[in-house]
């Protein structure tokens, strides 16, 4: 039976020394595309919000295609990798293995591969798998190196042009590979947005069809209790360990990670393929209420960056729209003189949350909720 610890770093500070090693699951660099989709959606729970969209849209001299726009976290894979790695060497005193999986590219590990410092860094990927009507999200770590490439077209064009049959085929030839590992990530997000039944319909499907070639689902950072506790619960049903998955968009390093007795990537991945065991390693972030780590990310997205080169220090450098003329992806920044006033009044809002005194607020306003989003320090058959 699959066998999943919980561990909170904060009452067991020590907990690491019994270990080999702690492990970073999913987390993002500049090299994601995020979609900004969901912004018209959004809006429309938000009058204020739903006509300045709207006004600014009819006033715009081009088409805004919020399908094909979208923004990329602000840390490079340098950067990231070393955010993950001070957290576990620093704070928790252990060896540090680090697999970042941006979105439907594997850009960021190859760079880090060719430096030194990180030339063991697992080549990984966060794939995106359409399926009845929604989108599912796989993380794929470790992939073989001498393959990796030729993997990536396999699995993008399955992305651009998707079929049952092919998906089990890929699955499949994944699968047979023993140090690639296979992580459902937050299984419960109706990334989509279809209807509840819909997504409750096509994730029982999908699951039918693929779960044999999974070998582990997340427990996410950045998701909420209910969501996570669903989470735990489906890895139940499915007799599947759970995993953590920090799923950083932004600058603070993993709320979860895992701890492990092994001393390679390959080795943590027989721990959970072969073994069926793991030990996940709740960080302090996450008890805070979701309202609050999302709001961090968001402050860490729009947030200024001098220092960084130019192209890439404002959020409008950070934000891309296909240009009508050329159909080429370039930033806010340089199809617009200065962002509108409605946006940087929404952005001033927005930043009120750096000040201390009302994050402290916000915290004793959702303590209880806060509490609750931690799993109990016990082993369990299948889930904690």
């Amino acid at each position: 039976m699959p066998e999943t610890k919980f561990s909170r770093s904060w009452q067991r500070p020590d907990v690491g020394r019994d270990h080999q090693a702690a492990v970073s699951l999913h987390g993002h660099t500049n090299r994601s595309k995020e979609s900004l989709h969901f912004l018209p959606e959004l809006a429309r729970h938000w009058p204020l919000l739903h006509g300045a969209l709207q006004k600014q849209c009819r006033r715009s001299t081009m088409r805004v295609d919020f399908i094909r726009a979208y923004w990329t976290p602000p840390l490079t894979p340098e950067l990231a990798y070393e955010i993950e790695k001070d957290q576990i060497e620093n704070v928790l005193g252990v060896t540090s293995m680090v697999s970042l999986t941006d979105h439907d590219n594997i850009e960021a590990p190859i760079l880090l591969r060719t430096m030194p410092e990180s030339v063991r860094t697992p080549v990984a990927v966060e794939w995106s798998v359409p399926f009845g009507g929604t989108v599912f999200h796989l993380g794929v770590h470790n992939l073989p190196s001498g393959r990796a490439q030729e993997i990536m077209a396999d699995l993008a064009a399955h992305t651009r042009n998707p079929s049952d049959r092919r998906l089990c085929e890929l699955l499949a030839m994944l699968d047979e590979y023993p140090d690639v590992l296979l992580v459902f990530n937050h299984p419960l997000w109706n990334h989509g947005g279809v209807g509840e039944q819909q997504y409750g319909e096509a994730l029982y499907r999908f699951l039918r069809r693929s779960v044999r070639f999974l070998h582990a689902f997340e427990f996410n950072a950045m998701r909420s209790t209910k969501e996570n506790d669903g989470a735990m619960e489906l890895a139940e049903r499915w007799q599947r360990p759970i995993v953590s998955g920090g799923d950083r968009h932004g600058c603070e390093p993993s709320g979860a990670l895992n701890l492990t007795h092994a001393t390679s990537f390959a080795g943590f991945v027989r721990e959970i393929r072969q073994e069926q065991r793991s030990h996940v390693l709740v960080m302090p972030p996450y008890a805070d209420p979701v309202s609050i780590r999302t709001a961090r990310t968001v402050l860490d997205v729009i947030r200024d960056y001098p220092e960084y080169p130019a192209g890439s220090r404002r959020w409008d450098d950070r934000v891309f729209h296909p240009d009508e003329a050329t159909g080429t992806d370039r930033p806010l920044s340089a199809l617009w003189k200065a962002p509108p006033a409605f946006v940087e009044r929404i952005l001033g809002g927005v930043r009120l949350l750096e000040n201390t005194t009302l994050q402290r607020a916000l915290r004793r306003v959702f303590r209880g909720a806060a509490d609750s989003a931690i799993p109990a320090e016990v082993p369990s058959e299948a889930v904690s």
